[in-house]
């Protein structure tokens, strides 16, 4: 299945996938601690801005890429401040009860979400899967047999859709009718597995005779080192952090610093 989606690789792209890997971990953790929404919101408009002009995807694309994510964070901040408790009252209306502490929480909330979704698809989107693997088994040490299984898997998800359009397209020929529950998910399912069940079996016979099983040394293909774009990676992570923890502090939008 050809995905023919233009995108301008960055920097970002040239970044070691694993070192990249645990650099977004420790930030989403970091996110995960940080109770002052400032300090979030700075740490939130930062990813945006890396997000919209690092991942070197079209500005529509991006547009629909991070639209459920602000979904999600309406649907998240609303729901802490419409239903949320505190002593200060702005708004009540029946259920809905809305305070300053309540609001500040929800906002709060909201960013963190924001936030942890900015954060996957920054890595999502400047992560080549096969590099990954590769890095993954090289400065990871993670055993060759779980990677390429890992990479096979991701293979095979667009032969699956083809194959599901093929089933699709077979049966709209025969004229069977696209009606029933049941009945169609069986007409879409017992090909669909028994093609995937053959597949697997094909792949696990190959893989153990190239002696995927064996934890001796192998080589790569690909062979993925560290480079200068690391550096700036790690650095830009950690300046935006520090701006955004100072900035926060020392010139904050709000006066509440813990929302807890």
């Amino acid at each position: 299945m050809n995905w023919d989606i233009q995108r301008r690789e960055t920097w970002l792209y040239e970044a070691n996938p694993s070192l990249k890997l645990i650099v977004l971990v420790m930030l989403f953790f970091a996110v995960l601690f940080i109770h002052n929404p400032n300090v979030l919101i700075n740490l939130s408009l930062a990813l945006f801005v890396l997000f919209c002009f690092g991942t070197g995807y079209p500005a529509k694309l991006l547009v629909w890429l991070f639209l459920p994510f602000f979904l999600i964070f309406v649907s998240t901040a609303s729901s802490m401040m419409m239903f949320g408790e505190g002593t200060t009252t702005w708004f009540r209306w029946g259920l809905i009860h809305v305070t300053a502490e309540s609001f500040w929480r929800g906002m709060h909330l909201g960013f963190r979400a924001l936030s942890l979704g900015l954060l996957g698809l920054i890595f999502s989107l400047t992560t080549r899967p096969v590099q990954l693997f590769y890095s993954l088994m090289q400065q990871l040490k993670l055993k060759p047999k779980y990677a390429y299984s890992f990479l096979a898997a991701v293979r095979l998800l667009p032969i699956m859709i083809e194959e599901f359009q093929t089933v699709r397209y077979a049966l709209r020929v025969r004229g069977v009718p696209n009606r029933g529950g049941l009945g169609k998910v069986k007409r879409y399912a017992i090909p669909l597995l028994a093609q995937s069940i053959r597949r697997a079996q094909r792949i696990a016979v190959a893989m153990e005779a190239k002696q995927f099983s064996n934890s001796g040394q192998r080589t790569f293909y690909y062979e993925i080192k560290f480079g200068k774009c690391d550096i700036w990676f790690v650095v830009l992570t950690v300046a935006l952090l520090v701006a955004a923890y100072y900035a926060g502090v020392h010139y904050p939008y709000i006066s509440v610093h813990d929302v807890r």
